[in-house]
């Protein structure tokens, strides 16, 4: 159980939908930027790693490392996803992590390490805004 979820439910509820739109708008900055390091960190020798690196709304395609999703079903429009991997860059797992053979290449992670603050702050800063306005 989450603590405040139910008072987070309420005032949800209360934010008008141009609120939702601002935070909308700041949760697709911040995605973007984030996927933009991430791109300038992956190793690149032929580009499949760094153009599997992507963020979208909802859920990530099969097969890619995620750094985890906000959000359940009923805030499903307003849960987004990074991403990378899958398809014929199966090995971002092996980048980022290593394997027995092969040291780690982290490029994932510690960006998001990084970043997560700023996007608390960004969003939370969005929401601030839109309500004032309100």
């Amino acid at each position: 159980m989450v603590e405040g979820l139910d008072r987070f439910n309420r005032r949800w509820k209360a934010i008008p939908k141009n609120a939702r739109i601002n935070v909308r708008a700041a949760m697709e900055d911040a995605a973007t930027d984030i996927v933009e390091e991430m791109w300038s960190r992956a190793p690149y020798d032929d580009g499949v790693l760094a153009a599997s690196i992507g963020w979208t709304w909802g859920e990530a395609p099969a097969g890619t490392l995620t750094i985890g999703t906000v959000g359940g079903r009923e805030y499903g429009a307003m849960r987004i996803t990074i991403f990378a991997g899958g398809g014929d860059a199966f090995y971002a797992w092996f980048q980022e992590f290593g394997t027995q053979d092969m040291p780690a290449n982290p490029f994932f992670y510690p960006v998001w390490r990084v970043r997560r603050k700023n996007v608390r702050s960004r969003i939370s800063r969005a929401i601030s805004k839109a309500i004032r306005e309100s």
